[in-house]
């Protein structure tokens, strides 16, 4: 079993920047890919981010491709999302996920994933 536990989310102004953090624990998840994704209220889970186990290979959404970068450091068993000149549309949710192997790339299905932390929420403020 995994737990998730996402952190760094807040209110932040448009054109702003944010880190949010994804602690997990339970087992070592070294060889699982780790995913970000948000959803809005009424609407479905939106994938964001995802990156490989050993940081080789990162997927992003058309939307935040160039301004969020995906980033995770394996010996601490965390996962990070630095998000920049964050947009109101931005706004959500945002909750880190655990794929484990085998998988089928690219990891973008929300269905796909194993485990799943409570979420953090961002506010961009226009």
């Amino acid at each position: 079993q995994v737990h998730l536990v996402e952190s760094g989310g807040g209110l932040i102004q448009d054109g702003g920047s944010l880190r949010l953090s994804c602690a997990a624990s339970g087992r070592t998840i070294s060889r699982s890919i780790m995913g970000w994704f948000r959803q809005v209220p009424g609407k479905e889970r939106e994938f964001a981010a995802a990156i490989s186990w050993r940081s080789s290979s990162t997927w992003y959404a058309d939307s935040v491709k160039g301004r969020f970068t995906v980033s995770r450091d394996t010996a601490k068993n965390a996962m990070y999302l630095q998000m920049n000149s964050l947009k109101p549309e931005d706004t959500a949710v945002y909750s880190c996920a655990v794929l484990d192997p085998p998988y089928r790339l690219p990891p973008l299905e929300a269905d796909s994933y194993d485990y799943w932390g409570q979420g953090t929420r961002v506010i961009v403020s226009s």
